[in-house]
Parts: structure tokens; sequence; C-alpha cells
């Protein structure tokens, strides 16, 4: 068993999830295989897609009432891992969208059957920027605005959109994710970027569209009166607070691309012969690149599946982390793209240069990590230091935390 894979005898790998997890493991070759193609064409493929719909991979946090899975999030964490090392961008697109099968249920049932009555499968979009412009109506609101970065949106049937509501009180704002389907929104074919190309990250645009009360949720109030679809969905596992799922969906596809970028340097090594004559894998900076990639993706693997163990606990005891803890959290995650960026700069200088062409796979990880960088729940810097603040005894200012 390789370091990758193994893994503590913790209760959430059960042999269901196992079975899941040997799903994704299965997929990666026909990803790495199609993994230009999804690059070229700029979408995850529809065989690709098909094939996470028809495996149930999309599905692992999705209520057993719909027909999901309800897994602890370290399946689903790990699943996406996998899918990586063939795929980045489909990665990236399984972990955001597959997210939304969580998020769904804590909106008001009414919501959860507009999405699934009829196919429990749905897909679902997102860009949660708060740029939508909400006006109250009877019933509900008018709606409006322009947002970017919605991966996948070619392949979804409804969208989550960021706006900004007033707090119960009326004394503030909050951010809400406003509920929105296809034929209400057209999505502006933009995604024209340095890496992930494949995950079709676009605009999206609405224009005056009428949003029911029912399909808005208060995406930071983790109270019944913010998640109602708890009623109906009472499992720890929705009890979780948005951003302790959310924020690893953007970061852990760079874990798993650097894992199959270390793959790839392996196998090239082995039987690459550079211009001086000798093996890339005799080369004392090929094997110093490689321990050292190695030592950081594990290091980065056991720090996720470490961190969900508080998370689950206090779901499980319908407790809360403390905002330092919460904090620390966040910005563990964020670091993710950071360290697996510098150890793929490495791996890559240490390919010289025939491995810039661009049929070395770890070109395009190089890239596709980078561009995950750009993230903004990826900016490591500033989590690091709300984190260092708040450890220094001044108040928290992340209205996510």
């Amino acid at each position: 068993m390789s370091v990758r894979e193994s893994q503590s005898s913790a209760d959430y790998l059960t042999p269901e999830a196992q079975a899941l997890i040997d799903k994704a493991r299965a997929l990666v070759p026909r990803l790495a295989e199609r993994a230009a193609r999804c690059e070229a064409d700029g979408k995850v493929p529809e065989e690709t897609i098909r094939e996470l719909d028809e495996s149930g991979l999309l599905r692992i946090l999705q209520p057993k009432r719909w027909g999901g899975f309800e897994m602890d999030p370290r399946v689903f964490y790990t699943v996406q891992m996998t899918l990586a090392e063939g795929c980045a961008s489909t990665a990236w697109v399984f972990g955001v969208m597959g997210v939304h099968y969580w998020q769904l249920p804590l909106f008001p049932e009414q919501a959860q059957q507009d999405v699934w009555g009829k196919d429990p499968a749905t897909h679902i979009a997102s860009t949660y920027m708060p740029v939508g412009k909400a006006e109250k109506v009877e019933g509900g609101y008018r709606f409006s605005g322009h947002w970017g970065f919605s991966s996948g949106c070619e392949h979804a049937q409804w969208a989550f959109l960021g706006g900004l509501l007033p707090t119960p009180d009326g004394k503030s704002i909050e951010h809400a994710t406003f509920l929105v389907p296809r034929a209400d929104f057209r999505i502006v074919k933009n995604w024209d970027v340095l890496g992930l190309r494949g995950t079709g990250s676009h605009d999206i645009v609405v224009e005056n569209a009428f949003v029911p009360e029912h399909r808005t949720q208060r995406t930071n109030n983790h109270t019944l009166e913010g998640c109602p679809g708890r009623a109906v969905n009472p499992g720890w596992l929705y009890r979780i607070p948005f951003t302790q799922v959310f924020q690893r969906a953007v970061s852990t596809a760079a874990l798993g691309a650097l894992y199959g970028a270390i793959d790839a340097f392996a196998q090239r090594s082995a039987t690459h012969i550079g211009k001086h004559g000798g093996k890339t894998a005799e080369d004392p900076n090929a094997q110093l690149a490689v321990a050292e990639a190695m030592m950081v993706a594990d290091e980065q693997k056991l720090v996720l599946l470490r961190n969900f163990e508080p998370i689950v606990e206090a779901a499980k005891h319908s407790t809360e982390m403390d905002v330092e803890a919460r904090l620390l959290q966040r910005a563990q995650s964020a670091r993710v793209t950071k360290v697996c960026a510098r150890e793929l700069d490495d791996l890559l200088r240490a390919c010289a240069g025939q491995g810039l062409y661009k049929n070395n796979a770890i070109e395009r990880f190089f890239r596709d990590t980078h561009q995950a960088r750009g993230h903004i729940a990826n900016n490591a810097d500033a989590y690091a230091r709300a984190y260092g603040a708040v450890r220094l005894g001044l108040p928290n200012m992340d209205p996510f935390v």
C-alpha cells in the first residue's frame, strides 16, 4: 500500500465509502487520457460528467432521503484528491458541484423539491461573490447581477449566486445564496486563462429574475432559522458551518494535482535521458525535488484529514469550534495551493527544457495549481494574517468564520 492510499482505521472509511474511493481511482487513467481535450475544449467532457453521475461520486454529500450517500466529508475530499491525479480541472468541478449537494439540503424543503423533485442527480453551479442586487417584492426578490468564475456552469441546470440581504433585525447586511434556474441566467463564455482551463468557469448574468423567498439561504447563518432544511435533513452532516465544508473544495484539487505530478515525474525520470547523457533519475536535484514534493503532499493530506476530526465531532454533538481554531483551519486550507505550487515549480524545473512541452502532464499540473492560487479562498497570506491577528488578541474580521 502506498503512502497516499494508507489512512487510519477511522470509522468513516466504511466498505461503502472505500468502494466509492476505489471507483474514483479506477477513473484516473481515463481522466488523464482526456485531460488535454478537457483543457482544449474548455469544459469537462460529457462522458466524464456521465461517469461521475453513474458512479454516484457527485452525490457523496447528498442526503440519503434524496438517494445520496450522506457521508463524511473526508470521503468526499479523498475522492476529489484522487480524481485530480488524472485531471485537476475535472476534480475542481467535482469539488465545487459536489459541495452543492450538501448546501441545497440547508434550503427550505420546497427549494429541494424544485431542484431534485424530478431528478435528484440534477447539477447546480455557483459563484458566491456578493454582487447580486436583490429588491424585495411580494413572495421573494427581483434579482440581477453579473458574476464571474462559475465552474462547470455549462453542465448545470441551476446556480447558486451570491448577494447581500438585510439581517433579520435590519441592523446590518449579510451574505445570502440565491437559487436560480437555468432559464433565468445566461452564460458569458469568457474563460480564457492560464490553468484549470477545463473548468469552464465562465461569467453568469441574471437580469431582473424573480427568486421566491424559499430559494434563498443565509449562507453564514448556521442556526435552524438560517438553515431551515435541517428540519427534514436532521443528520449531523448538515450542522457543519458552510465555510468548513466549502473551503476545501477549492484547494484539494491542487493536492491531488501534486500527487499526479509526482507520479508523472517518476515515470518520466525512469527513462528520460538529458542532453548531457545522464538519466533524470540519477540527477540529485530530481531526487530532491520528488522527495520534497512527496513529503509536502503527505503533510497536507494528513492535515486535511486531521482537521475534519474536530469539525465532525462538533457537528455530531451540536457544538461549535472556537473562532481561533476555525481561522487556523481556514488558513491551512488556503495554504495548500501555495505549497503545492512551490513543489510543482521544483518538479517542472527538474524536468529541464524538454519538460516545458505540452505533452508533459507536469506542465499542465503546474499551470492548474498556480491558477487555483487565484481563488479568493486560497489567499494563503491573507487568511494566515487573519488567524495571526486573532491569535494575538485582536477581533475576528472574517464574516465567513
